[in-house]
């Protein structure tokens, strides 16, 4: 069972990270990376949004502006509703890529990856425009997640697709009635942490409708998101390096997680 390093118990979240295989039919249904800041409350303000929104409007032309409720937990335990948030929401024409930007963070995401290097790259010019127009001092939060998704005929050969450890109930025989499984682990190393869920999903289920669609067919789910929660100043250059160093992480953990033959089935050459 020989994957990337040559030894299969290699760790991957401290191995070197592996080649890039580009899959012709990649998996991967969502890529999202977010920073959270301190609260900046002008950004509910139309007039101090303007300039970002110009910045980027080019790539992601289409804006919306949502109101987000938000809820807080107050003794003993009981939810209490507050303000609702303003959300500027700003997408490409097609819908397949979004940026948003809220007082206390900004998200860029897609559901159409291509590459790292691309994905990057659009990291860099959202990023810089926060930094410009914006000017957080603090970043409270760095956070890159990679979701992939099989369906169909994919899940029923499952156990020959991914490592024994990830496969859980869905290698026994008792997987013939199962109809719900998903495993959460996190993983820490120094200041990072990864949480890893990864399972399999009846059809119309999602356990995050925010970043994963529920699809009428039986799923198996790999979701990979990495992220460090300790305060540091905002500095483009550092943030950008260390987002890529997440994803680069990411599919080092993806590359353990997953068979030669789950690359070759999705378009990969081994």
């Amino acid at each position: 069972m020989r994957y990337y390093s040559g030894v299969p118990d290699f760790d991957p979240l401290i191995a070197a990270v592996p080649s890039e295989i580009p899959l012709r039919n990649a998996p991967l249904v969502r890529v999202i990376a977010q920073l959270r800041f301190p609260l900046v409350i002008a950004i509910q303000q139309r007039d101090f949004v303007a300039p970002f929104q110009e910045a980027i409007r080019k790539s992601y032309p289409v804006l919306r502006q949502e109101q987000v409720q938000g809820m807080v937990l107050a003794p003993p335990n009981l939810p209490i509703a507050v303000p609702p948030t303003t959300v500027w929401r700003f997408s490409d024409t097609s819908g397949d890529w979004r940026v948003s930007l809220a007082p206390e963070f900004l998200a860029l995401e897609t559901t159409k990856y291509s590459s790292r290097t691309d994905f990057l790259s659009r990291l860099q010019q959202v990023v810089r425009a926060l930094a410009e127009h914006v000017e957080p001092e603090v970043i409270d939060r760095l956070g890159v997640r990679y979701i992939d998704r099989i369906t169909v005929d994919s899940v029923d050969e499952i156990s020959r697709l991914v490592r024994p450890e990830v496969l859980g109930f869905i290698a026994s025989k008792a997987a013939t009635h199962l109809q719900h499984s998903l495993s959460e682990s996190v993983f820490a190393v120094n200041d990072n942490r990864l949480l890893a869920r990864w399972g399999t999903l009846p059809p119309n289920a999602t356990y995050d409708p925010a970043a994963l669609e529920a699809v009428p067919q039986r799923s198996w789910v790999l979701d990979l998101d990495l992220f460090r929660e300790k305060p540091q100043r905002f500095a483009v250059d550092e943030l950008l390096m260390e987002a890529k160093q997440f994803a680069e992480r990411i599919y080092a953990v993806f590359r353990w997680a997953v068979t030669p033959e789950f690359l070759r089935r999705h378009g990969g050459e081994t």
